[in-house]
C-alpha cells in the first residue's frame, strides 16, 4: 500500500529542496484533454535540476508515497492523471527545458525533457536541421511525454516514431537514482539497451529528464497534394505507388473520410475547405524531395500515373507555401471537430496495411448491427494507424449513448485483435486500456513487463495505476 502525500509528508519534502520548488498543483494539471478524468494530488513539484528530480523521487521512496509525471497534459488516456483515490506528489518537468547542446554535423541534439517539442522542431531548425516528429499539440507537449508515451504523429512513414528518433536517455529511476544515458552514440552494445525500456513505458519505471535526439536534413523541396481515392484499398495502393516515385520520399500520407469534412462545416464553417462537394475518401500525401527535383512536378507524375489505373479521381497540388498549410490545416481540425460534436467512442488502433479495407467494411457493418451512427475514420495510413471514432447521428449527443460504449469499444478492439493489429498504436495505455493491455496482449509479454515492474519499481510509486494495474 502506498501512503498519502499528506500535509506531514509534503512538509518533509518542502525541508530538503530549495524553496519554490513545491507548490500547489492548478486545475490544469488536474484535468485532461477529453474530460474524462479529474484527478488530484497533493503537492505539485517543479524540479528545475536533474539532482532535484532525484531528491525528490529518492524521499517519495522511503516515504512509499506515488509519483504521477505530468509533461504538457495532452495525452489522451489518462496517463497523467492522479488516481483521485490516492494522494499523491504530481512531477511536473515544465522547468526543465535546457537545450543542452546541438551538433549539427552528427545530426544530433541534447535537450531537457520538459520543453516542448515546438522547442525542439525550432533548435533543429535554427542550425539548418529537421526534428521530424509533429504532433497537433506539438506547442505544448513536452519531449520527456512524446518519450514516455513514445509518440508518433503524422511523419512516421518517413521517421519512424519518437523511439526512433532518440540516440540516449538520462532518467531517475524508482530508487533515486540517476541512469545517465544520454549519449549521442550510433552504435553501443554495452548489454540491455535500457533507452528503449524507458521509451514507452508513461512514467511506470522512471522519470525522462533529458534526451539525445536524432536530427535530419531538411528536404530541399517539399510538396503536399490532396487526392481523391474511391475507396481505402485504392488509397493504399497509392501510397505504394507514391512511394516508388519518390524512392520512399513520402514524409505523411493522411487518410480523411468525408465525414470528417462534415464536421468541419458544422463545428468550423469559416475555415476554408478544398472541395466544393466533399468526396467520401481523399488522401493528403506530403513528400521531401533533394536538390534538383521539384516536389510539384514528382506529385503531378504520381497523380497522372494513379489516374492511369484507376486510383484517383481528382486531386490538387499545392501551388504555394500558403496553401500548403491551408491543406494540413484541415487534416489538423479534424481532432478538434471530433471534440466539439462529441463520440461515443473513440479508438486509437493500427492494423497491418493490407487488412485497413477489411476492417473499415466489417467495422461499419458490425456495428450497424448495434445502432446508427456517424463514422469518422481518418489517420495515418502510411503507418496503419487510424483513429477510428464513433458519433451519434445529428439530433443525439453522446449522452444518449453513454450505455454503448464499452459494447462499440469492445466490438472495435475485438476486430482489430482478430486482424492482427494493436488496440493502441500510438496514444499508449494509460488508465483508460489497462483492462485492454490484458485482455489482447500475449499473456508472456504481460508477464514479463510485471517483472520488469517488480524489479525496478518494486514499491509501486512510479505512476500508480498507469499501464500495468
Amino acid at each position: 500500500m502506498l501512503n498519502p502525500a499528506d500535509p506531514v509528508f509534503v512538509q518533509s519534502l518542502a525541508d530538503i529542496l530549495p524553496k519554490g520548488v513545491l507548490r500547489a498543483p492548478e486545475p490544469r494539471h488536474l484535468e485532461e484533454p477529453r474530460g474524462r478524468w479529474n484527478g488530484q494530488a497533493g503537492i505539485l513539484a517543479l524540479p528545475r535540476t536533474t539532482a532535484e528530480v532525484a531528491t525528490i523521487v529518492r524521499h517519495c521512496a522511503k516515504c512509499r508515497v506515488g509519483i504521477v509525471p505530468w509533461g504538457g497534459g495532452t495525452g489522451l488516456v489518462g496517463g497523467q492523471i492522479a488516481p483521485p483515490a490516492l494522494s499523491t506528489v504530481l512531477l511536473s518537468l515544465e522547468r526543465m527545458t535546457a537545450l543542452r547542446g546541438v551538433w549539427p554535423q552528427e545530426n544530433a541534439m541534447a535537450i531537457e525533457a520538459g520543453a516542448t517539442l515546438a522547442r525542439a522542431q525550432q533548435a533543429a531548425s535554427d542550425v539548418d536541421r529537421l526534428f521530424p516528429l509533429s504532433l497537433t499539440s506539438e506547442g505544448t507537449a513536452t519531449i520527456g511525454g512524446n518519450l514516455a508515451t513514445n509518440a508518433g504523429g503524422v511523419n512516421v512513414v518517413r521517421y519512424g516514431n519518437t523511439r526512433d528518433l532518440c540516440l540516449g536517455i538520462e532518467a531517475v529511476l524508482a530508487d533515486g537514482s540517476t541512469l545517465h544515458g544520454s549519449t549521442r552514440l550510433r552504435k553501443d552494445n554495452t548489454g540491455y539497451d535500457l533507452r528503449h525500456l524507458l521509451i514507452g513505458s508513461e512514467g511506470t519505471l522512471g522519470i525522462i529528464t533529458a534526451a539525445s535526439l536524432r536530427l535530419m536534413p531538411i528536404p530541399a523541396g517539399q510538396g503536399s497534394a490532396l487526392m481523391v481515392v474511391p475507396d481505402p484499398a485504392a488509397a493504399l495502393a497509392l501510397l505504394a505507388l507514391a512511394q516508388d516515385h519518390t524512392s520512399g520520399g513520402v514524409m505523411a500520407f493522411e487518410l480523411i473520410n468525408r465525414t470528417g469534412l462534415d464536421f468541419l462545416t458544422q463545428t468550423m464553417p469559416d475555415l476554408r475547405q478544398p472541395f466544393d462537394a466533399p468526396p467520401d475518401w481523399f488522401v493528403l500525401i506530403d513528400i521531401g524531395v533533394p536538390k534538383g527535383l521539384s516536389p510539384e512536378s514528382a506529385l503531378e507524375a504520381i497523380f497522372e500515373d494513379a489516374l492511369s489505373r484507376g486510383l484517383v479521381t481528382d486531386g490538387l497540388i499545392a501551388a504555394s507555401e500558403s496553401q500548403r498549410n491551408d491543406f494540413w490545416q484541415v487534416r489538423e481540425s479534424i481532432p478538434e471537430a471530433n471534440r466539439l460534436i462529441g463520440a461515443v467512442a473513440s479508438h486509437d488502433i493500427s492494423l497491418p496495411l493490407s487488412a485497413i479495407p477489411d476492417f473499415i467494411r466489417s467495422a461499419g457493418e458490425k456495428l450497424g448491427a448495434l445502432g446508427d451512427w456517424r463514422i469518422n475514420c481518418f489517420g495515418h495510413l502510411g503507418d496503419g494507424n487510424l483513429h477510428y471514432n464513433v458519433f451519434p447521428q445529428l439530433g443525439r449527443n453522446k449522452a444518449d449513448h453513454v450505455n454503448q460504449r464499452d459494447a462499440v469499444t469492445r466490438l472495435v478492439h475485438d476486430l482489430v485483435n482478430d486482424l492482427g493489429g494493436s488496440v493502441s498504436a500510438e496514444h499508449g495505455i494509460g488508465r483508460l486500456k489497462t483492462e485492454d493491455l490484458i485482455r489482447y496482449s500475449d499473456p508472456t509479454k504481460v508477464a514479463a513487463m510485471r517483472a520488469i515492474k517488480a524489479a525496478l519499481d518494486p514499491l509501486g510509486i512510479m505512476n500508480p495505476g498507469a499501464v500495468l494495474t
